[in-house]
Parts: structure tokens; C-alpha cells; sequence
């Protein structure tokens, strides 16, 4: 997966549902954007409505003879949402985990219940097929 695509799709979401819609116009009051001779880049910007968004890609090297190099992307965006409330993420997407957010808005699942991780629990301690039969 192209992660600049996917960085530069998480801007546009940011800008496009962050900005209060029908009002005023906003300006960029700070802006970087670098590219390195490696492969790397950064860049950041802040608007006068509070969005900010930032972003470090950095080669690196794989065993994969198909992709022998792949960007490694950590980054961060905030706004403040239609019912006023501050919206913060951050980032890592990589080749191993993929694009791995994290935030406090973010939905999170239910803890387990008690009972069901007992059960987990008892499962995990038990020998596999292969060592109940003498093999390992």
C-alpha cells in the first residue's frame, strides 16, 4: 500500500471534517514540506482554525526481493470537531502493522468478560495436539 497516499487521504479527511463548514475562509499560517535524498520526507502545516497535521517518511530496507525498500510513516493530526470537541491522532504505518491510529475518539472493544477469559485462559495453558502425542 502506498502510505503517502494513504497520509495524504488522512489530510484531506482532517481539512475536510475539521474545517467549520459555510464560514470564513482559512489560511495556512505555517508550512514545511522536505524530501531527502534517501527516500525520506517531512512535512507539516497548521491552519488558522486550529487544524494541524504532520508527517515523517523514512526508508527502509527489507528481505523482500520484490520490495526491497519500503516507507516507514509516523505522523499526527488535530482539529476541533463540529460539537466543539479537540480531535487528536497519531500514527504509524508501516509494512509490518500497516496503518496502526491512535486516540482518544478512536472506539475501542468491550473488555472481556471475566468468564470468557477464564475459558481463554485454561485453553492457552493446555499442551497442543502435537505435544499430547509425544511430539514436539
Amino acid at each position: 500500500m502506498d502510505w503517502l497516499r494513504l497520509s495524504l487521504i488522512c489530510m484531506w479527511m482532517c481539512i475536510s471534517y475539521g474545517a467549520p463548514q459555510g464560514e470564513k475562509e482559512v489560511k495556512i499560517i505555517s508550512q514545511t514540506n522536505e524530501i531527502t535524498p534517501e527516500g525520506g520526507y517531512k512535512w507539516s502545516f497548521e491552519a488558522d482554525n486550529g487544524i494541524k497535521a504532520d508527517e515523517t517518511g523514512t526508508l527502509k530496507k527489507t528481505n523482500d526481493p520484490e520490495n526491497p525498500n519500503v516507507i516507514v510513516a509516523q505522523g499526527s493530526y488535530e482539529y476541533t470537531d463540529k460539537d466543539g470537541k479537540k480531535i487528536a491522532l497519531t500514527y504509524v504505518a508501516d509494512d509490518e502493522g500497516g496503518f496502526q491510529p491512535q486516540g482518544d475518539h478512536l472506539p475501542t472493544p468491550p473488555p472481556i468478560p471475566p468468564n470468557i477469559q477464564r475459558a481463554l485462559d485454561y485453553i492457552a495453558s493446555q499442551p497442543s495436539t502435537t505435544e499430547r502425542n509425544g511430539r514436539k
